[in-house]
């Protein structure tokens, strides 16, 4: 920044100054261009408007200072970012998944307490000491029932001679080994992702879990990660899962006949339930790029995920680490549009059409001087065509400020088919 003893103004030298002046305030309205309403550190700022402000207190009506002035004045203005109205229907598919969670909390709830009741009588109530399976005779408790909080996985988690296990409690007042290396703890494990991924993006990773399982046997095992074990070993008693909770949000159940060996509670109303959410529900065949990038950002917000895989190029699903891919970025699409921005609009002025492949008369000037039937045959002879769109898209926080700089995402379309988004891993 400078000051008026670095940049001194005089009748004499006023126009010199305004030349310097101007110099700095075209770097500053370029990189506010080039920001295209994002925010961020504009190296010019300083230099160009302190400048400005020493000539229009020395010649405030000096029309060449004027226009400066109001030229700085809109860079100001354009430095502050791209503003929109955050309306409801923006925000709705929030409003919408908290009501969903909080309905799935009370239906979990009831769950947990029905699988307590319904193993009432075979539980032990008074958790610790835990069972010293060194001065106790293994029948009096293989077969019971424990309610284990604090279960910290995967903090505690351990690889053992005779499996995996969560090690629960401490060696002073006993301790429980939780197995996890079999479908008891995958196929409830599993079911809680599935919730978080497909009702409620609120429950972030878990690391403490409450655990409903039954004693099944002891082992010894040294209860620490790693392959350098310090610690002694410690015999406990081995608890096999049935049912995993994550209070206030959902119960995950073991249930051997499933295919994912699991199930969380009412699982299966979900669909019926978020139906009523959906504002696009298919992918029409002729659809433009701008109109499938909406749906694609719907599918996400919405949580319909076979509408999210629908818009995706066929090529880009096929295999099962394609598939696993999808996935991870569905869960960090879900993320961002609950902890970075609310909405994203398509900018259609934007939108870039290129054929990267086969025949093209974009000028149009082919058609005037030949027929369609000769067109017809140079296309045959090119092959396939194959036509990239690049649809720009701005993000919005929930005060709606624009976030960062427009992004651009690439769709393809072959022989004239239906438009399918390319990149669907990058951020909007």
């Amino acid at each position: 920044m400078v000051d008026k003893t670095t940049f001194t103004v005089s009748d004499s030298n006023l126009t010199m100054r305004i030349q310097q002046a101007e110099m700095y305030l075209k770097e500053f309205e370029a990189e506010v261009k080039r920001a295209q309403g994002a925010t961020g550190i504009f190296r010019s700022k300083e230099d160009a408007l302190s400048r400005i402000k020493i000539l229009s207190e020395f010649a405030p009506n000096d029309t060449r200072v004027k226009a400066l002035f109001d030229r700085a004045k809109a860079c100001v203005l354009g430095a502050t970012g791209n503003f929109i109205t955050v309306t409801d229907d923006m925000t709705l598919y929030l409003k919408n998944e908290e009501n969903i969670r909080r309905l799935y909390a009370e239906k979990s709830e009831r769950a947990w307490n029905a699988l307590l009741e319904q193993h009432r009588g075979e539980m032990i109530e008074k958790l610790y000491p835990a069972p010293d399976v060194l001065s106790q005779p293994l029948e009096d408790f293989v077969g019971k029932y424990v309610a284990l909080d604090e279960v910290r996985y995967p903090a505690n988690q351990f690889m053992g001679v005779t499996g995996e296990f969560v090690n629960v409690g401490k060696r002073s007042s006993g301790m429980y080994f939780v197995r996890l290396n079999t479908r008891k703890w995958l196929g409830p494990y599993e079911a809680v992702k599935r919730y978080r991924r497909l009702v409620d993006s609120t429950m972030m990773e878990v690391d403490s879990w409450t655990v409903l399982g039954q004693i099944t046997g002891a082992t010894m095992e040294i209860p620490e990660a790693g392959e350098k074990k310090v610690g002694g070993p410690v015999y406990a008693v081995v608890v096999e899962p049935i049912a995993l909770y994550v209070p206030g949000h959902v119960l995950g159940i073991y249930d051997g006949e499933k295919e994912n060996s699991g199930y969380f509670a009412d699982e299966d109303e979900v669909a019926a339930i978020k139906e009523s959410w959906y504002t696009e529900k298919s992918v029409p065949d002729d659809v433009t790029p701008e109109k499938l990038v909406e749906i694609f950002r719907q599918a996400i917000k919405e949580k319909n995920y076979e509408l999210y895989v629908d818009c995706i190029q066929p090529e880009r699903r096929m295999n099962p680490i394609q598939k696993d891919l999808l996935l991870y970025f569905w869960d960090l699409h879900q993320e961002r549009f609950h902890g970075e921005y609310v909405h994203a609009e398509v900018q259609p002025d934007a939108t870039k059409i290129t054929v990267i492949k086969g025949y093209s008369d974009e000028s149009g000037l082919d058609s005037f001087f030949l027929s369609a039937e000769e067109q017809q045959n140079i296309a045959a002879r090119y092959g396939e065509k194959v036509e990239y769109a690049s649809v720009q898209t701005v993000a919005f926080d929930k005060n709606g400020k624009q976030l960062g700089s427009p992004v651009r995402r690439n769709l393809i379309r072959t022989n004239g088919g239906r438009w399918y988004v390319r990149d669907f891993e990058i951020r909007f």
